[in-house]
């Protein structure tokens, strides 16, 4: 453990940071530039990566157990989003009414930069990069951060960005109080992580919709007017932001909706209108078109050229694990979707893709209602390839609804059998619904595995 001396001189306030992962370290060098005393406390292992820039920032640490006298002294404590408000480090906090808060909170305070905030259930990670991708090629001095990339506070501490495009979770937004979003987006809510909210949806719900807080009339606020969830709490709250919807099914004024010619239509007030076909977009799907709504309203807003937003609708490639093309082999197609780690994201993808599917999934199972995936499989899934260590709720879901459903222990015994169950113009699809840590490090150690399985074929 390093110490340094006190001098004579006024004692700088203490920063205890809870969790040393990208955000962690990110708040502990902004908190160093900002004049804190920081301190970073791991419950668990910190990665060498972390230590290293740690060690390297003169920064004070420890791993593997907090130092409750420390933490108990700060005059500010900076919280991992993985740490549940029930952890016991979290609570013995707010009995001594120290201020505890996330690293997105932290950093706004010291950035005049405008924000972009996207959250929701499903499509945030894509819809944040198309975003950041549009924008970014209009030539805006734009940063991307929250859930994604370098952390905000890091790049508050070290770089010089106009606006900043966030992915933010509903674990982020639970530790956000004053913050402000000059723009708003908030996709859709379904279902996912209700473990945190002592499964009542309408704490998920509540949680979401903090991306309203703080927002005055010339904020913005864009949402789906096809999400039921969102809809029904519409209803209940007060919105002071001025509101976009964007909808597949209804006519709307302001925002963007989807006409007959199967084009997307977005029309701000005294703006020129902007039109494309869902054809041009570079992702397909349908909820690609609502992502893609989402992020052309930003544009809009940001009074982008036409030509330049379609352009870059156009020409737009996904992030690593979502939906991402491998390879084709004698006329297969390979799509790895790793980052599919809950139903409604395999709904998602078995709706996007043409033709019929083998579908490999499975994982350590969040509870899952397999229901919803029902008629698709149906219709579309030629067989399922089972990979996991548990797999009888995948074979209760579907023993009815499809020929094959296969039980496989290694990534490379899964793509063998599934290439075997494909035939020509099919594709074979990971997309487990599932989160990976029985077999895997993460998803994207998933995702690259497969990858790999499939070169070997």
């Amino acid at each position: 453990m390093e110490h340094r001396s006190h001098h004579t001189r006024q004692k700088k306030p203490l920063l205890v940071i809870l969790g040393a992962g990208e955000s962690g370290f990110g708040a502990a060098v902004l908190g160093m530039k900002q004049g804190f005393d920081v301190f970073v406390s791991d419950g668990g292992e910190i990665k060498e990566i972390y230590k290293s820039q740690l060690k390297h920032h003169r920064i004070p640490f420890e791993e593997k157990g907090h130092s409750i006298d420390k933490i108990l002294v700060a005059d500010l404590v900076i919280k991992s989003p993985g740490i549940p408000e029930k952890a016991g480090i979290v609570q013995a906090l707010r009995k001594q009414r120290i201020p505890v808060i996330g690293e997105i909170e932290f950093a706004a305070r010291y950035t005049d930069a405008k924000t972009v905030c996207i959250t929701g259930s499903n499509g945030k990670s894509t819809t944040t990069m198309l975003t950041y991708h549009i924008l970014q090629k209009a030539g805006i001095n734009v940063g991307l951060a929250g859930n994604i990339g370098k952390s905000f506070a890091l790049q508050v501490a070290t770089e010089q960005y106009e606006v900043y495009v966030l992915e933010i979770s509903s674990f982020m937004l639970d530790d956000m109080y004053d913050f402000r979003a000059d723009i708003a987006v908030l996709l859709n809510i379904t279902p996912d992580h209700l473990d945190r909210y002592d499964y009542k949806m309408e704490n998920y719900v509540n949680s979401k919709f903090r991306i309203t807080r703080n927002q005055r009339g010339n904020d913005i606020f864009i949402y789906c007017k096809d999400d039921p969830e969102t809809n029904k709490a519409l209803t209940a709250k007060e919105i002071n932001a001025t509101m976009y919807p964007f909808s597949l099914t209804e006519e709307v004024q302001y925002g963007a909706y989807l006409n007959e010619e199967k084009e997307i239509v977005i029309t701000l007030p005294n703006q020129e209108r902007f039109i494309m076909s869902i054809n041009d977009l570079a992702l397909q799907g349908k909820h690609n078109v609502y992502n893609n709504m989402a992020s052309g309203i930003v544009a809009k807003v940001w009074e982008l050229r036409n030509e330049s937003i379609r352009e870059s609708m156009g020409d737009f490639v996904n992030i690593p694990h979502r939906l991402e093309h491998v390879t084709k082999i004698s006329g297969i197609e390979f799509i790895n979707d790793s980052k599919a780690t809950n139903v409604n994201s395999v709904w998602y993808a078995l709706e996007s893709l043409p033709g019929k599917i083998v579908l490999i999934m499975g994982g350590v199972d969040k509870g899952n209602d397999y229901s919803m995936l029902r008629e698709l499989v149906q219709s579309k899934v030629r067989g399922i390839v089972c990979l996991g260590k548990d797999n009888r709720n995948i074979h209760n879901a579907f023993e009815a609804d499809t020929d094959v459903i296969v039980n496989t222990q290694t990534m490379s015994e899964a793509v063998q059998i599934a290439y075997h169950i494909a035939q020509k113009g099919d594709t074979v699809l990971l997309s487990p619904a599932c989160a990976s840590f029985d077999l895997f490090k993460n998803y994207e150690d998933r995702g690259d595995q497969f990858k790999a399985a499939v070169r070997e074929l």
